[in-house]
């Protein structure tokens, strides 16, 4: 009870210390992030030919585009000819259920195999549509992440140095980070 108490008076106390962010209009300015996964959502790779427009450094994020469409067309594709596939079993199971088969395509299967390869390919189909999604979110991603790094810059004078230390309150290890 007395761990659940002090665990509580901790949540409390970082609660009441955490800081609301202030927006600064410059700061949004400088990274576009926002708004590039914006354009990127409303049409897939705009994001990227933004970030390529409005940078010095990433000016060749050009290439990512096909890259996107053609992930997009081909995850599209499987979804369409996995549903036309599952169109057809379930027509044809419908079509045995009243009659004779109707598509030679699967006349070499008994009624339970069509159950199967309708399941089989009605999980592919699922697939199919979380591979769109993924194609779709990754590339909004790729973009906004690249915005948010355009003004991000590296010296080569970064420095992170450790020392180990020893005295009579015992022995530990300081890092120092230095930028230039």
């Amino acid at each position: 009870m007395k761990l659940l108490f002090y665990l509580s008076l901790t949540l409390l106390g970082m609660n009441a210390l955490a800081q609301k962010p202030q927006k600064n209009p410059a700061l949004d300015s400088l990274y576009p992030y926002k708004k590039t996964a914006l354009l990127s959502a409303m049409v897939p790779g705009l994001g990227q030919i933004y970030n390529s427009i409005h940078s010095t450094k990433h000016q060749h994020a050009f290439w990512k585009v096909p890259l996107i469409y053609a992930g997009l067309g081909a995850t599209t594709w499987l979804l369409i000819q996995n549903q036309l596939t599952v169109n057809s079993l379930k027509t044809e199971y419908n079509a045995r259920q009243t009659g004779p088969p109707l598509n030679p395509r699967w006349m070499d299967y008994d009624t339970y195999a069509l159950l199967s390869l309708y399941e089989q390919f009605a999980s592919l189909r699922d697939v199919s549509i979380l591979g769109v999604g993924a194609v779709y979110l990754f590339q909004i991603l790729d973009a906004a992440v690249e915005a948010h790094f355009l003004n991000f810059s590296i010296s080569k004078d970064l420095s992170l140095n450790f020392t180990p230390y020893g005295n009579s309150l015992g022995i530990g290890c300081s890092a120092k980070l230095t930028f230039k």
